[in-house]
């Protein structure tokens, strides 16, 4: 009896080591497991604070930029109503001289880019022509194209350019120069009158003649490189009134410039020019 009871205690003992061998293992098992899936968390909290990081970074950047952008607004460059683009300092600058323009002018105005026109005009005219028919100033977006007269560039009946040029090509040449993808290109327009010389054959010669001279100077003298410059002539084919009048002969008489400028650039250029 005492023999199947000290055996019967045995049993139970060694099974209640085996019970707590078995929890033990589990527990071991459960500590790697919780090890790992911390250890696991601990990067993906790393990972999540270095992109915490960065992202923090580029706000401070925005917000860097965004201050930086409001400190020289006046300088920033705006699409205005889809004729130009300019900074609101040029504009402050366009409307102090619309102040100045012929008033009966501005009131016939309808569009901003009657405005621009006017502007430009009021100093160009003012630094270099006398008379208001001498040069035409349009403004297509952010195309300047100039219309001067024969009298401003070439003495009568010649290609050869006059001294009272210089004023207007130096601006020009200076517009240029500050535009490195910027092209130029340089029409000569004559009136309806032939001619026949041993020099031209007809207009389109004398057209395209004055129009090299043009090009010539901007190259040599101002130092513009020709890669930038276009050369042509349009002889009296394109005349801006009827050839029936000497007046309006004078006005076909003409070269064309057309440039694709930086218009604070331009206007500041010319404002400056104008004091």
């Amino acid at each position: 009896m005492k023999k199947s009871i000290f055996i019967s205690a045995l049993s139970i003992a060694v099974l209640a080591s085996c019970v707590s061998k078995k929890k033990y293992v589990a527990l071991e098992t459960d500590l790697a497991e919780t090890k790992s899936s911390l250890s696991k968390t601990q990067v993906e909290k790393e990972e999540l604070e270095s992109k915490v990081s960065k992202i923090e970074a580029r706000v401070a950047e925005y917000n860097d930029k965004i201050n930086s952008l409001k400190e020289v607004n006046d300088s920033q460059y705006t699409s205005v109503d889809d004729v130009a683009v300019m900074s609101n300092n040029t504009k402050a600058k366009m409307r102090a001289t619309l102040e100045k323009v012929d008033q009966d002018k501005l009131a016939a105005a309808t569009t901003l880019q009657d405005s621009m026109n006017l502007a430009v005009s009021y100093h160009l005219k003012k630094s270099i022509a006398d008379e208001e028919d001498d040069i035409n100033v349009d403004i297509d977006k952010t195309v300047v194209m100039i219309n001067i007269s024969d009298k401003l560039l070439f003495n009568s009946g010649s290609y050869r350019v006059s001294n009272k040029a210089n004023t207007i090509l130096e601006k020009l040449a200076s517009v240029i120069n500050s535009e490195p993808s910027m092209e130029v290109m340089v029409e000569g327009h004559t009136d309806s009158r032939t001619i026949s010389t041993e020099m031209f054959q007809d207009n389109w010669d004398l057209s395209v003649k004055r129009a090299t001279s043009i090009v010539r100077i901007l190259q040599n003298k101002y130092n513009v490189d020709p890669a930038k410059l276009i050369a042509s002539g349009r002889s009296s084919y394109v005349p801006l009134v009827e050839n029936d009048s000497k007046e309006n002969r004078a006005t076909n008489r003409r070269t064309r410039i057309v440039i694709i400028p930086n218009l604070d650039k331009f206007f500041a250029l010319l404002e400056a020019e104008s004091l």
